[in-house]
């Protein structure tokens, strides 16, 4: 198999603004945040929102997509169609002025909603965003100029995921990583200056999540569930560390794995259910034990794309009931044993963040709640409505909260 990046050098007219932000803050720069575990630590946020709702500090008309939203010295990025075209757009973090647009491939139309799926991310002055349809582009962040594209799909000689491709890029040692699919290219590693491939590894559908970041008994590995597996793959090297068999109806593995210490969650919809594993370096080699399992339409935790969080020994997260169905609860059980504590049937669809010691949580009809993370019962502090659904997290940097909706990106203040 040949891989041979394609490369581009388009100027694309911008001027990056100035704005009085906080530098020490910590930054929402990629797909589920700083740590890509949908956690912030960000404090001194609102408990309560205003009866007329949180402060709206600008809104800014966007297209289909269904790409968060990803913020960085002043900047929030993010993508959707625009015509014939998919396009990467950098916004004024301060008035949502758009800084520059540049095409990063042809308009991706699907059944599932069209647009790009997946989050940009920003990393040493570069933006790297892959299409619905599969191809990675490197972008300057100062002007909008794109640096190199590659047509993953086709140089893997694999068809497009059902549904988009939906791999938010993940970025380490010089490398983006991404889901492709396909016979031992399930996912790939190209280089951050040129995009040449630097390895791939597993085999099998692309699915709908992102890879991660972890380091298990010391050693620096790529998480990544497919369509069939969950994966452990050597950063460096590419080389399969280990995997579990976890496959889907239609690979529709799309919320991505909870890392918590050895442990690695993994959860799917479809009523095919979870599983909680504990991963270990042995002298013969690694392995995989499953510590608790519940699977199917008595399962504990069924994540259509919604991706869990743990917080001092409790996972939280949406189970949603029934193959795709409406239904959803908000739950709570016990990381070590699977144990449910406590389900809430008030959501719909939605999604959730961890800032300031509490949920953030947005969802398809377009309400954001604010929940208390607590074991002993549901809290529900503050809800609101003011925009239309989402599908995607709050990204929340600085006291302010970016919000893709539908049909545009709001940001909001919740500085106390």
């Amino acid at each position: 198999m040949l891989f041979r990046s394609k490369m581009i050098a388009l100027a694309v007219p911008g001027l990056l603004l100035g704005y009085a932000f906080d530098l020490a803050a910590e930054e929402w720069p990629q797909f589920l945040g700083p740590q890509r575990n949908g956690t912030s630590t960000e404090t001194t946020l609102i408990d309560q929102f205003p009866s007329t709702g949180p402060k709206v500090v600008w809104r800014a008309p966007a297209g289909a997509g269904m790409s968060a939203v990803a913020v960085a010295d002043g900047v929030a990025y993010t993508a959707w169609n625009r015509g014939d075209n998919q396009v990467l757009v950098a916004l004024d973090v301060k008035n949502g002025n758009k800084l520059w647009e540049t095409t990063i491939g042809s308009a991706y139309k699907n059944q599932m909603g069209d647009g790009p799926r997946a989050t940009p991310i920003v990393a040493d002055g570069f933006v790297y965003a892959y299409t619905g349809d599969g191809v990675l582009n490197a972008v300057n962040v100062k002007n909008g100029k794109a640096i190199w594209s590659v047509n993953l799909l086709g140089k893997c000689s694999v068809e497009p995921s059902d549904y988009g491709m939906s791999s938010s890029p993940l970025v380490a040692a010089g490398q983006v990583i991404v889901h492709v699919g396909g016979d031992d290219t399930a996912v790939v590693s190209v280089d951050v200056k040129s995009g040449e491939v630097l390895w791939h590894a597993g085999s099998g559908p692309a699915g709908y999540s992102s890879p991660s970041l972890s380091t298990i008994d010391g050693v620096e590995q790529v998480i990544s569930i497919t369509g069939t597996e969950l994966l452990g793959i050597d950063l460096k090297s590419g080389v399969k560390l280990w995997s579990y068999p976890f496959e889907t109806d239609y690979a529709c593995n799309t919320a991505n794995p909870v890392i918590h210490g050895n442990s690695v969650f993994i959860s799917s919809g479809e009523n095919h259910g979870c599983v909680m594993l504990d991963v270990e370096k042995a002298d013969t080699g690694w392995q995989v034990n499953v510590r608790w399992e519940s699977t199917f339409t008595k399962s504990v935790m069924r994540n259509e794309w919604q991706t869990s969080i743990v917080v001092d020994g409790y996972l939280y997260g949406f189970d949603n009931v029934g193959a795709a169905g409406p239904t959803t609860h908000l739950s709570c059980i016990e990381a070590a044993t699977g144990r449910v504590i406590w389900r809430e049937a008030r959501f719909g669809k939605g999604n959730l963040v961890l800032a300031d010691g509490k949920f953030w949580i947005t969802t398809m009809d377009g309400a954001l709640v604010l929940v208390n993370p607590d074991p002993s019962g549901f809290k529900e502090l503050s809800r609101s409505q003011f925009f239309e659904g989402t599908r995607q997290t709050l990204s929340i940097t600085n006291g302010y909260g970016y919000i893709r909706s539908t049909s545009e990106v709001i940001c909001i203040d919740l500085k106390r």
